[in-house]
């Protein structure tokens, strides 16, 4: 309702509630969207915080290594898995359960091995990227199910959000093609507009498909109403396809069989044989694991494909079951049939995580998480611009528009340093400190706390310009430092195709140049003001001009 009783039409009721919404989580969101923009190259930040691994290089004999290396590892195991090197991991992952081993995560033991010797590797304790990935959605420093409705309910407000800035906006798709350089909130808003048109479908599917990945924990009564309290995590596993078959076999009957059979024997089958009639069979698809299990002391030999067949059925992947001393093919258990709700699901969880792309495919969804989170920035810098008139009007900063401006300095520049800061942290902290992992991630936030207290302090637009200066020089830096404390750098990870680790490097140069853009763009004063303004309005020209910039 307008304050002259008149009926307040749709559009106006949707862009209150764009605004309100936008800012009120904007802020949360920006974080959300950045973690989860790089959550698309979450296996390559792995590869380069963990450097001990860069010096693993694959070969036509890994996969032999592999299973010998596991047999001098784990002789005596009832299961263990490793998952081959690709163009994404140039190491090989190991998992076994020992004889005699806990049920479930407990009782597995995992190493990285070398993929042409065989070697263990041992690394530093990180938590890499997955805590970035898993800051995405459960945040930190909280429980779990805490950090999970908060992102829920951002991301419910998100989707309202974008809904209601098509609404709302007349002429987005026409003002897409105009962006005004220089005009204050006129170009806030052009850019908005454009970030959030140029990837419109990209918001929509990612913002819908993270709704329904959480959908257990924000919606619960239909799943516990149909398995009950204590199964129900049942219902997303069945959801994703998962099934006794699908999971490693050895905490059950196999694994039993296994140690009650006599002395384990050893694979002797020509490994490299099966990865040749897998890739046959499945028309050029790779192997990406090989799991054994026994049969009282018999070893069997799975080999799954790297990937399934489409988005439909990710978590099934094709399998080949061999003997594992005479090589022989024995019968394979056929892939279950997708039911149309589980390949609803699966297809979009899939294009959530973005797992299944291809470098051109990914590289498409990190800079459509790039407009994201830039149309949330913009967003967020539209509602101070839009209010300097009337602090010209008040001859004064309100306490609520200087938080507003102190909030958005340390959520979008202070976050970058704080960003930059954890890579450094990973570098330079030493490899037997206690609790290293945990001090990563402190660091992280203690520089994040001080990014805001520096804009608490400083004039909007120095803020501005300092922190994005200082996440210029981190970020530009972050290849010198991975060349300087072991890392494969730029010069020897191009020349050994190791795109992961100089991916990565290539890709923090570039944030830094963008940066650096940004910094000078942001601590240029306001072209073409008036030549007459009120006497308080001069006053406020200034710090106008500061925000606007």
């Amino acid at each position: 309702m307008r304050p002259d009783g008149k009926q307040e039409g749709l559009r106006q009721s949707m862009a209150w509630a764009h605004t309100w919404s936008g800012l009120v989580l904007g802020w949360l969101l920006y974080a959300v969207f950045l973690t989860g923009t790089l959550s698309f190259f979450l296996d390559e930040i792995n590869q380069w915080m963990r450097p001990e691994l860069h010096r693993s290089v694959a070969g036509p004999g890994t996969a032999q290594t592999a299973v010998d290396a596991m047999q001098r590892l784990a002789p005596d195991a009832s299961t263990w898995t490793v998952t081959l090197p690709g163009a994404r991991q140039a190491e090989v992952q190991a998992s076994w359960r020992p004889p005699g081993a806990a049920q479930g995560r407990a009782g597995i033991q995992r190493a990285y091995l070398d993929a042409a010797t065989g070697d263990t590797i041992e690394t530093r304790d990180t938590r890499a990227g997955n805590f970035l990935y898993r800051f995405h959605f459960e945040l930190y420093g909280m429980p779990r199910i805490w950090g999970r409705w908060i992102v829920g309910a951002a991301t419910m407000f998100m989707f309202a959000a974008i809904i209601s800035g098509v609404i709302t906006h007349r002429k987005i798709f026409a003002d897409f093609f105009t962006f005004r350089r220089n005009k204050g909130q006129r170009s806030w808003l052009d850019a908005h507009n454009a970030t959030a048109v140029f990837a419109l479908p990209f918001h929509l599917v990612i913002t819908f498909s993270g709704l329904l990945l959480l959908m257990g924990t924000l919606m619960p009564s239909p799943r516990e109403a149909l398995y009950g309290t204590e199964n129900a995590g049942r219902f997303i596993a069945e959801l994703r396809g998962m099934n006794a078959s699908a999971a490693p076999a050895g905490g059950g009957a196999g694994g039993r069989a296994g140690r009650n059979g006599g002395a384990p024997q050893a694979v002797q089958a020509d490994v490299a044989a099966l990865l040749a009639q897998a890739h046959a069979r499945w028309d050029g698809s790779p192997v990406g694991a090989i799991v054994m299990t026994r049969q009282g002391s018999q070893p069997i030999l799975e080999l799954r494909e790297e990937h399934g067949q489409s988005l439909a059925n990710r978590g099934q992947p094709r399998r080949l079951r061999f003997d594992g001393v005479s090589g022989g093919e024995l019968e394979s258990p056929a892939t279950p049939a997708v039911s149309a709700v589980r390949a609803t699901y699966n297809t979009m969880a899939s294009l959530h995580l973005g797992r299944f792309a291809d470098p051109i495919v990914r590289w498409a969804l990190f800079l459509s998480g790039v407009l994201g989170t830039l149309m949330v920035a913009t967003g967020m810098m539209l509602w101070v611009s839009k209010r300097l008139p009337e602090r010209a009007k008040l001859g004064r900063t309100p306490a609520g528009h200087r938080l507003v401006e102190v909030l958005n300095v340390a959520a979008i520049a202070g976050m970058a340093v704080a960003t930059a800061a954890y890579f450094f942290l990973n570098r330079l902290l030493p490899t037997g400190l206690a609790g290293r992992a945990d001090w990563e991630i402190n660091g992280f936030f203690i520089v994040w706390a001080l990014t805001l207290a520096h804009a608490a302090v400083r004039p909007d637009r120095c803020a501005w310009r300092e922190q994005l200066g200082a996440a210029t020089a981190l970020f530009a830096a972050i290849p010198l430092l991975n060349a300087w404390t072991g890392g494969q750098g730029l010069a020897a990870s191009i020349p050994a195709g190791q795109w992961a680790v100089a991916g990565f490097d290539l890709a923090a140069l570039l944030t830094g140049l963008l940066l650096a853009w940004a910094a000078v763009r942001i601590g240029k004063p306001r072209a073409g003001k008036p030549a007459r303004q009120p006497a308080r309005a001069q006053a406020l020209a200034p710090a106008a001009g500061e925000a606007a910039s």
